[in-house]
């Protein structure tokens, strides 16, 4: 597995935004904002079990995802992967709540069907421009 960068670890730590790209049956892609965070050396988003993102990557498991600093615009993180790890239970529920910690500082308000997915990065790369 590729390690992310010092940049990259960095803008997915913080508190941005990011999106993630799945791809619909028909080869289309899907483009969702998401919250993300770090869980170790994976990248983790959080979906609900019956959402189109999360079928998309139970037929197909990779995702691209982009994220852009909230305070340098022009620093931005480009990552290619694969979900290796669909978490549920108690288990998600820790990882919500601390994402949710970061995006807005109290644990995550809607206590209903949240799973997490466990991204490897197969390509990761912080890019600055100007």
């Amino acid at each position: 597995m590729p390690e992310m960068t010092a940049e990259v670890r960095r803008l997915v730590d913080g508190t941005n935004y990011a999106h993630a790209a799945t791809l619909l049956p028909d080869g289309a892609p899907h483009v969702v904002p998401v919250w993300i965070n770090l869980e170790g050396d994976y990248v983790a988003i959080l979906t609900s079990p019956g959402s189109r993102k999360a079928r998309n990557l139970e037929r197909d498991p990779r995702v691209a995802i982009s994220l852009v600093d909230a305070d340098r615009p022009n620093a931005s993180a480009l990552i290619r992967g694969r979900v290796v790890e669909w978490v549920n239970g108690e288990r998600a529920w820790d990882i919500i709540d601390r994402m949710s910690h970061k995006y807005i500082g109290q644990p995550y308000p809607l206590r209903t069907d949240r799973i997490v997915l466990l991204i490897q990065p197969d390509h990761a790369r912080a890019v600055t421009f100007g």
